[in-house]
């Protein structure tokens, strides 16, 4: 069922209308289902690219997959974790894609650790609370936010230290991206996003703190089929939405 949104000019504005334009006449949401390869290919050499998921769930494994066929090259991913080794986004560890990783921990994958402690790999670790929280203060526009965490550790190095009611503080600045990878359990043709569960994590977060969002959904539905009240992350923050046909093997490690 097509939805429509409704355009009114604000009383003594000078905006021009094109000739026969009513006020208050409406116009269609746009339409952002497309193909994976031509959501990938706006992913340029050197681009920050956030990919959300916490493990398996949430991880866009499609997406990743598709950036390794690009082989886009010199990437910054920020991630909560760096995958297991031979899924996700070790994929693009083993194509030699990434030059630096923004992550709360890469424990569960000893290429990822090999590639760090060999020079090949640089790597920053931020307490995971930390990570979710820098990403939420590029998406609310903000400078930086203070906290106690990590103050006299190794996470410190760096970092401005400033007195608060008496207490040490690090300045932790925002990650900002130029992309965001996101797997939904729905869409709609505009944007409007829920996801399942624990695989929500950082996923809203992350629409929120990149200039373009690209997301595959395991349901696109009709625009009106999410209540307003079930989105998790609203359209206007969605660039591309890539519907998925049959899940691979790497969505089936965690049964919901």
């Amino acid at each position: 069922m097509l939805r429509w949104v409704v355009v009114r000019q604000e009383a003594g504005s000078r905006q021009k209308r094109p000739s026969g334009q009513a006020l208050g006449q409406r116009k269609p949401l746009i339409d952002k289902t497309t193909g994976i390869e031509k959501a990938i290919e706006c992913i340029p050499d050197g681009a920050t690219v956030m990919v959300g998921g916490f493990g398996v769930p949430g991880t866009p494994f499609c997406l990743i997959d598709e950036l390794v066929r690009r082989n886009s090259r010199r990437l910054t991913l920020i991630k909560n974790d760096a995958n297991e080794a031979g899924m996700g986004v070790d994929h693009l560890l083993q194509n030699g894609q990434v030059e630096r990783l923004i992550v709360s921990h890469i424990g569960l994958n000893p290429h990822a650790i090999e590639l760090m402690n060999t020079g090949r790999l640089a790597v920053e670790f931020c307490a995971q609370g930390i990570l979710a929280e820098r990403i939420r203060a590029a998406g609310a526009g903000l400078q930086g936010l203070l906290t106690d965490i990590g103050v006299e550790t190794l996470l410190a190095q760096g970092k401005p230290v400033y007195q608060v009611d008496g207490r040490s503080c690090l300045l932790e600045t925002p990650l900002r991206a130029d992309i965001a990878l996101i797997h939904a359990q729905r869409a709609d043709p505009f944007g409007n996003l829920t996801y399942a569960a624990s695989a929500r994590n950082f996923c809203p977060l992350m629409a929120m703190a990149a200039t373009t969002v690209i997301v595959e959904t395991e349901e696109l539905v009709g625009l009106g089929d999410i209540a307003p009240e079930a989105i998790h992350t609203p359209g206007p923050f969605v660039d591309y939405v890539v519907p998925l046909g049959e899940l691979t093997e790497a969505y089936g490690i965690v049964s919901r």
